[in-house]
């Protein structure tokens, strides 16, 4: 628990903890920061890595100057995209081990239907929408690969959603990081973005649940 409870305190903090390791580590913070989004987007064992707040924060610190915001934006993105052409090649040359039980003791079968629910629904755009998904940004790559989709087409999509979705949460956190109100409810602002981020999930998973068996009818 008190792993638990530090993890939750440093999510919750990376506006603090950030600038902190920017100014301890200097340049090396872009490797850290390409390290965790790599792992996040290409790795499907550590899904729970943070994406969206991690984006955001990282934002907001380079608008202090603790960090160049065109060559955050650079990094993380190829991180992104790198992260998740791995995570499809992966799923491509070992996807025939999803049926394997003790391959499977190491994912949640649950993220695997959910993603695959979101190919159903939404076909090849799934690649671009699941980035601002947490979890499924993590399978999706993964699962287009196991289903062989064309290498040219992933990567079309992979590039767009990649840029797209470290253009839009470092520039939110640049541009409105530092706010004084946002820096004062930082915790609020990051519990928000994870909140917007798993709707999706909470939406899909009550439209799934089977309906309440109705009353026998009385006598």
């Amino acid at each position: 628990m008190p792993e638990l409870t530090s993890y939750l305190d440093y999510i919750l903090h990376l506006n603090r903890h950030l600038p902190e390791l920017a100014a301890a580590h200097g340049s090396q913070i872009y490797l850290s920061l390409f390290l965790v989004v790599f792992c996040e987007t290409g790795l499907i064992v550590l899904p729970f890595l943070p994406g969206d707040s991690l984006l955001f924060a990282a934002g907001a610190v380079a608008a202090t100057g603790a960090m160049d915001v065109s060559t955050l934006g650079l990094v993380l993105a190829t991180a992104a995209i790198v992260g998740d052409a791995v995570n499809y090649l992966a799923g491509y040359f070992f996807g025939y081990k999803l049926h394997d039980r003790d391959f499977l003791r190491f994912i949640d079968r649950k993220h695997i239907e959910r993603t695959h629910s979101y190919f159903e629904h939404y076909g090849k755009m799934t690649i671009i929408i699941a980035r601002f998904v947490p979890i499924v940004r993590t399978f999706a790559p993964f699962l287009a690969g196991v289903g062989s989709m064309r290498y040219v087409e992933f990567a079309s999509f992979n590039v767009i959603g990649g840029l797209l979705w470290v253009g839009l949460l470092v520039g939110a956190g640049y541009g409105f990081g530092n706010i004084p109100w946002v820096k004062d409810n930082f915790s609020i602002v990051v519990l928000s973005i994870i909140a917007v981020s798993v709707l999706p999930l909470v939406i899909g998973y009550l439209r799934e649940r089977p309906a309440p068996a109705a009353p026998a009818p009385k006598d």
